[in-house]
């Protein structure tokens, strides 16, 4: 009965003894949102450098997806574009800076966004006669960061890519006007080639582009139309070749005197030079 007594005073000491032990709550430390968009933007950097591009764009979709507030946000999303164009995937590209000038329209970043659009189409651009919609977007997109952001840094870059584009532009019309006057289409070659006169007047063939309208106007006996480019062709581009054979058009006998004109210069330099060597 004692030994009974005693296991239960021991007992009751043990309850007592535990009850008064203060309890300890497991607590597991969470990091900050931040502090997780932070590591998955460097993450994404480390992929970058190791041109681990695809995996990069994730990281840096990722962050940007954790803290949609936060400034890192549209960072990364500038740089999951940057990881794409840097391996070329311009479809991925265009569709990133798309989303990017959607959703921030009004950050400081957007001429960059602007520029980087408009090389992805730029450089998409391969055959003028057939990468007519990338011509046409980056002229659009180019045209556009001209007109918002004339005084930035990018604003240079692109006004010179717009002039190779209205080139190329030049190019294809021409292209397209010597097949029509080939077959003497002669309305669709004047449409094509009055396009290059009217739109593309800085470009390299605008001389040219004249001088088709000239002969052009001639064949068909409107000499006073034929007159007016050969005018305007002379006044801006006198020394060209392509007013020579304007003139020529003119003047059936121009080439013959040329070729006449040409020869005797030649003879009479001959000449002049055997005359000088005599004396040296």
């Amino acid at each position: 009965m004692v030994l009974k007594k005693i296991i239960l005073f021991i007992i009751f000491i043990l309850v007592v003894s535990c009850s008064s032990k203060e309890i300890k709550k497991s607590v597991i430390q969470e990091k900050s949102l931040e502090l997780q968009v932070i590591e998955a933007y460097e993450e994404g950097m480390k992929a970058l450098d190791a041109n681990d591009v695809l995996y990069a764009a994730k990281k840096f979709n990722e962050a940007e997806i954790l803290f949609p507030q936060s400034d890192w946000a549209p960072k990364s999303a500038l740089m999951a574009a940057y990881s794409y164009y840097k391996q070329d995937y311009y479809g991925d590209v265009v569709a990133e800076l798309d989303r990017f000038i959607r959703v921030y329209p009004n950050h400081k970043d957007l001429p960059y966004a602007y520029y980087l659009l408009g090389v992805a189409y730029y450089e998409q651009i391969v055959d003028e006669k057939k990468d007519l919609q990338s011509i046409v977007m980056a002229k659009k997109t180019f045209n556009n960061l001209l007109k918002k952001y004339p005084n930035t840094e990018y604003a240079i870059d692109a006004e010179f890519k717009l002039n190779m584009i209205n080139d190329i532009i030049a190019s294809k019309e021409m292209y397209i006007g010597r097949y029509y006057f080939d077959k003497k289409k002669w309305i669709a070659a004047i449409n094509r080639f009055r396009t290059v006169v009217d739109e593309f007047d800085q470009t390299i063939y605008t001389e040219e582009a004249l001088h088709r309208l000239v002969e052009i106007h001639y064949i068909l006996g409107l000499k006073n139309e034929s007159k007016k480019y050969a005018n305007l062709l002379g006044y801006n581009y006198q020394s060209s070749q392509w007013y020579e054979r304007s003139y020529a058009v003119f003047d059936e006998m121009y080439e013959v005197n040329k070729k006449k004109n040409f020869s005797k210069n030649k003879k009479t330099n001959i000449i002049l030079r055997k005359f000088k060597s005599l004396f040296e």
